[in-house]
């Protein structure tokens, strides 16, 4: 889950709300008890409900079985990514961007939706995740948000794309926030569910209540070697936890968590997440060829290019409320809440309403 939460901007009654949900979440997972079945919204601006809205079309169950069909691989930058395509390909580009820990599948049902629209949509995997190789046994497996990002650029000069909308969630969000603020030029719009996660080792070392502090257990869990070790040995048990955890409305199945769990069987998966909520809190280092984008992220510079945030209304996963963040958006903005119970993974949860924000963004 995305943890880049600038301190200070979390209030009593979220933390509330996200602990009394951690709680209850917990106890359900734990239990192995019935999770209520809910439906996929069609996002309006604003306050949007699923239950008003027509049913929706793939998503609307735990799982749509639903595929991408054969998986595509190219050779970009450090990488040679694996990733899905679909739509014309000399259609508008769109970049769909996951986060932890989750995959490609978080936009299963969204890629048609958009392809049918007439986008040229690209999924791909993040490092660590998938069919996503390093190119090189040498290079670091460095999870810094600014090497991540330059991963998509890598990807989209490899499969020649000038500019695209970038949409995503969690990291996939945070991705989207760093390419709007250190390559506009190459963000058409971007739509970004929890707003703006763009943080600093540095701002990371604020310390958290009591609470919330309690709410990001697995980053201080990850910080110890047996933490480590105990992310390796129950990997499976641990990510669908962190479902459970973030989407406490959301009722998959089965075949949806293992689905995704097989991208987790990347070699270089764990190193990669260690790393990343290491580096967040500085306790692993980076590499110095991008200090001098981080310098320029950690100042938290505003995004200037469209942007549509977006927020489920059964998010488990700390957040900001949107009032905290909207400062950073210089650029149109808008601000959609999907409600319904709708948690974490947004897209995949509500492909209509994130299809939806992906195709208006552009219009702002």
């Amino acid at each position: 889950m995305s943890d880049a939460v600038n301190r200070g901007q979390v209030n009593t009654d979220q933390i509330n709300q996200n602990r009394r949900s951690f709680m209850r979440n917990a106890a359900m997972t734990i239990a192995a008890a019935e999770l209520v079945m809910i439906s996929s919204a069609v996002a309006q601006p604003g306050k949007t409900s699923a239950k008003d809205m027509a049913a929706a079309k793939p998503g609307t169950n735990a799982s749509s079985g639903a595929t991408f069909g054969s998986l595509k691989q190219i050779n970009a930058g450090l990488l040679n990514v694996g990733y899905a395509e679909a739509g014309p390909a000399d259609g508008p580009a769109v970049i769909l961007l996951h986060g932890w820990p989750y995959d490609i599948y978080s936009f299963v049902d969204v890629t048609p939706l958009l392809a049918s629209a007439g986008y040229r949509v690209i999924v791909p995997y993040l490092r660590g995740y998938g069919t996503t190789r390093f190119l090189s046994s040498e290079t670091m497996r460095n999870a810094q948000q600014s090497a991540v990002g330059l991963d998509i650029i890598a990807l989209m000069d490899a499969l020649k794309i000038q500019t695209a909308t970038v949409a995503g969630f969690d990291w996939g969000a945070r991705t989207a926030d760093v390419m709007a603020t250190l390559w506009p030029e190459r963000c058409k719009a971007i739509v970004s569910v929890s707003g703006y996660l763009i943080s600093s080792p540095a701002g990371n070392q604020v310390p958290w209540p009591p609470e919330p502090a309690f709410l990001f257990w697995y980053q201080y869990y990850f910080a110890t070697p047996v933490g480590k070790a105990g992310y390796a040995k129950y990997l499976d048990q641990f990510n669908k936890f962190i479902w459970h955890q973030a989407s406490p409305k959301w009722n998959f199945d089965d075949a949806t968590y293992d689905r995704t769990a097989a991208s987790f069987n990347n070699p270089d998966h764990v190193d990669i997440v260690i790393h990343d909520y290491r580096w967040r809190l500085g306790m692993a280092d980076g590499e110095r060829k991008y200090d001098d984008m981080e310098k320029r992220l950690a100042a938290l510079p505003p995004i200037t290019v469209p942007t549509i945030t977006m927020e489920g209304d059964a998010n488990g996963a700390i957040h900001a409320p949107s009032e905290a963040y909207r400062s950073r958006f210089s650029g149109k903005y808008e601000y959609r809440l999907i409600t319904g119970g709708i948690g974490h993974n947004l897209p995949q949860e509500a492909p209509q309403a994130f299809a939806k924000a992906v195709i208006d963004v552009a219009a702002l």
